[in-house]
């Protein structure tokens, strides 16, 4: 039982992880978030059901068509939610992200229907046993991709050309400017592969849980949270954070069951941040003047 609890709630933590990564993208890049992260979750989940389930296409042309839809899903609400508060230095693009995601999620229950739909997958049905415990290949192989793609995006911002210009773009944007570099662009970008992230947590959630129009909600919620636990500004503490939420998690509902889930996990954040305002893996900002 307990190595079955670890197993899920690893799967579950690089899930949030992969939300998370998102808020940190766009934090890092233009000091704004994306409250619709949720829904991109859930788009990309319903797309994936909608393209392989429904439609019959092949996994490979499916998955590459939900990420590319959901990426063009950013890029609009950079553009036409954030862009145009955030270049004025006002903060209601706080609401206006979150107001699309009430509003893609209701669109959703509208077309997709409000009832949830299993998603079918060879990898959930197959099964490994581990210490005694059955336990599916994509249970597996979710924390395997998580921290995968967190690898990845630190290996990029440390080692790559795009990486420097993601620093220039933090550290000084007037002063990336000057040098030739697009910020805009830059930014953009960054809700593209946050909503990208969000898409993927999606689709590889979905054949361990239900479809619905509704999914998003609370995952985009506990994701968010894990952002600030683990520090937003920090890659590498975001993704420790998803696991540890996704662990505890897991635990409580082995011991306690699933109606004190919500009461543990967010009390344990209320009491780190107590602690620690920057985060677990978080630090303060210093300012030079």
């Amino acid at each position: 039982m307990i190595t079955a609890a670890i197993i899920t709630g690893l799967g579950l933590g690089s899930m949030y992880a992969l939300l998370a990564l998102g808020f940190h993208i766009t934090y890092v890049v233009s000091r704004t978030v994306n409250f619709a992260q949720g829904s991109a979750m859930m788009v990309g989940a319903v797309l994936g059901y909608s393209f392989y389930i429904t439609w019959g296409w092949p996994i490979w042309l499916a998955v590459p068509a939900t990420l590319a839809i959901c990426a063009v899903y950013g890029l609009a609400i950079e553009r036409f939610l954030v862009r145009p508060f955030s270049s004025r230095g006002s903060e209601a693009w706080l609401m206006a992200t979150v107001a699309a995601g009430i509003l893609v999620d209701n669109l959703a229950m509208f077309t997709f229907g409000k009832e949830p739909r299993q998603f079918t997958s060879t990898l959930a049905n197959a099964t490994v046993d581990l210490f005694g415990s059955n336990i599916s290949w994509l249970q597996l192989l979710i924390p395997v991709i998580g921290a995968a793609i967190a690898l990845a995006l630190l290996l990029v911002r440390r080692y790559t050309r795009l990486g420097k210009v993601l620093e220039a773009c933090v550290q000084n944007p007037r002063a990336a400017r000057l040098m030739g570099i697009q910020v805009n662009r830059v930014v953009a970008a960054a809700f593209a592969v946050s909503a990208v992230f969000a898409a993927i947590a999606g689709m590889l959630i979905a054949p361990l849980f239900n479809v619905s129009a509704e999914m998003g909600t609370l995952f985009g919620l506990k994701a968010f949270a894990v952002a600030i636990l683990g520090g937003i500004s920090s890659a590498s503490g975001v993704f420790m954070a998803g696991l540890l939420f996704g662990l505890v998690e897991a635990v409580v509902i082995l011991y306690f069951g699933s109606a004190f889930t919500q009461i543990f996990t967010f009390t344990l954040v209320i009491l780190v941040l107590a602690l620690r305002p920057d985060g677990l893996f978080g630090s303060k900002t210093l300012v030079k003047v």
